[in-house]
């Protein structure tokens, strides 16, 4: 008659008490290799939250290209820019802006603030990866009717407005008054950059202004971003493109974000070698529970033969033979979890880390403990229900 479920669990467990050293250390070794496998995932997840939040405080991964000066005298323009759109793949949006330093003191009632201020084509919010956190940003008739308006950044809203609403306030920049018309995030472009104040006008009334119609370097937002490798296609494809346009020129770019990219690609490399010697961890684990089980069930054979005979079926055998792996791979796998989040969260609280607790990595750690305790003992267990009661009964 097969026995229930919690005889079984009974005999398991008294089976591993009977030998306390040997489940120790079997159940410590599954908790180093479930802890190294799960560190690993730990630090990789709070690595990928790091580069995210890094990447989130700046503008949106793009490639700059510039035309070396000349004595051609030539410059891009608008109809450069319109040129790369039509012939780009993988690209989201394109668009230039124009350091307008004239414009980078302003004036509010008896205020006055230094900022930095740009004059921006059309797709500069798209490009620059930015959201609008009050009012609009820059439209078609701001840009055809070379409207007097601006965005500003959340920086500049701050120190200028302070608790008043931004939005249809008026201010004097480079002597002439603009009204703002939306607030923006404030992002970096570049690793070393420091939130200073920002503020962008139609490049449109820029080049009235001005009578000048030329542009500063090309901004080019690509439209998926997985690997460094994609913004230097891009950067090669729209220099090959210019080259091809001015033959007699030069061309230099790069982009905003390669530190961020190649920080990622290393993690991934760092985070794969890491994960091999935490399985190399585990199925050193699963060998000791391998040879554990077989040592056991040899101390044991006389038992489980008088087992067999008095009615214990095979399956009987297989089974607590199993679960005496699978509850030692719990025990560790469950208590490495728990080290590995509360360390994780003393060193994430002091460095102020993001951490959040990952039930998939946790999953993942314990589920490979179980499938390593249960592929250890299942061919012992095997051998083990195999047994002849006669035999097992005989042996020395």
């Amino acid at each position: 008659m097969p026995l229930s479920p919690l005889d079984l669990l009974h005999l398991t467990t008294d089976s591993l008490r009977g030998n306390p050293l040997r489940s120790a250390l079997t159940t410590f070794g599954v908790f180093m290799g479930v802890a190294a496998v799960n560190a690993t995932l730990q630090v990789a997840n709070i690595s990928t939250a790091v580069i995210e939040r890094q990447l989130a405080e700046r503008e949106a991964p793009k490639v700059f290209m510039w035309m070396k000066w000349s004595e051609s005298g030539k410059r891009l323009t608008i109809d450069d820019m319109d040129f790369l759109r039509q012939r780009l793949a993988n690209l989201q949006a394109i668009s230039t802006s124009v350091w307008a330093g004239e414009y980078s003191e302003v004036v509010f009632q008896d205020q006055q603030l230094e900022i930095e201020a740009k004059a921006v084509s059309p797709e500069y919010l798209l490009t620059s990866g930015r959201e609008i956190l009050q009012g609009r940003f820059l439209n078609k008739a701001d840009f055809d009717n070379y409207r007097p308006v601006a965005v500003i950044d959340r920086v500049f809203a701050d120190q200028l407005f302070d608790s008043k609403d931004p939005v249809h306030q008026r201010f004097y920049a480079g002597g002439k008054l603009y009204t703002v018309v939306g607030v923006m995030e404030t992002k970096l472009q570049f690793k070393n950059d420091e939130p200073s104040g920002e503020m962008v006008i139609p490049l449109s009334l820029y080049t009235a202004i001005t009578g000048s119609f030329r542009i500063g370097g090309l901004e080019m937002r690509p439209q998926k971003v997985d690997t460094l490798k994609d913004m230097e296609t891009l950067k090669e494809k729209a220099e090959q493109l210019l080259q091809q346009r001015f033959p007699e020129e030069e061309f230099w770019g790069w982009n905003n974000a390669e530190d961020i990219l190649e920080q990622r690609e290393t993690l991934k490399m760092a985070s794969r070698g890491l994960l091999g010697v935490g399985a190399i961890a585990l199925l050193v684990a699963g060998v000791g529970i391998a040879n554990i089980t077989v040592a056991s069930v040899m101390e044991r054979t006389k038992e489980i033969g008088l087992r067999r005979a008095i009615g214990a079926t095979k399956q009987d055998i297989l089974l607590q033979i199993i679960l005496e792996a699978v509850l030692m791979s719990l025990i560790g796998g469950i208590s490495a979890i728990a080290v590995v989040d509360g360390l994780s969260r003393v060193v994430a609280n002091r460095f102020e880390l993001p951490y959040n607790f990952e039930g998939s990595a946790a999953g993942l750690s314990l589920g490979a403990a179980l499938l390593v305790g249960v592929g250890s003992s299942f061919l012992p267990a095997m051998r083990a229900s195999q047994l002849e009661p006669v035999k097992a009964l005989r042996s020395d």
